[in-house]
């Protein structure tokens, strides 16, 4: 998953290996998910990172997720989760890279 300082306190060294990670791109705000697949036209992504003010931003990683990509938005948005509208098809392996931005 990712990691989270203690708001109680952490130490300096849980600090700057935190700080560390942000300055090399590693911001802790990554995931993937695979579509629904059979017929489906929504698929929930569950993450609690994302919040209603959230922007999600999507990677193709496989080739029928690159195919599919021009009808993938979200369509819905709630604490923790967000509701994927694609196209319904048969096509399996549809994988995305994300990152939840806010």
């Amino acid at each position: 998953m990712y990691r989270k300082l203690n708001p109680a306190g952490s130490t300096p060294r849980e600090i700057s290996e935190v700080v560390n990670n942000l300055v090399e791109g590693k911001s802790n705000n990554t995931g993937t998910i695979t579509l629904a697949v059979a017929g489906a036209t929504t698929t929930t992504l569950t993450d609690e990172r994302i919040g209603y003010d959230s922007i999600i931003l999507f990677m193709p990683t496989t080739a029928n997720a690159a195919s599919a990509f021009g009808g993938l938005y979200v369509s819905a948005k709630t604490k923790g989760s967000a509701t994927l509208t694609h196209a319904a098809n048969v096509l399996s392996d549809k994988t995305y890279g994300y990152i939840v931005v806010g």
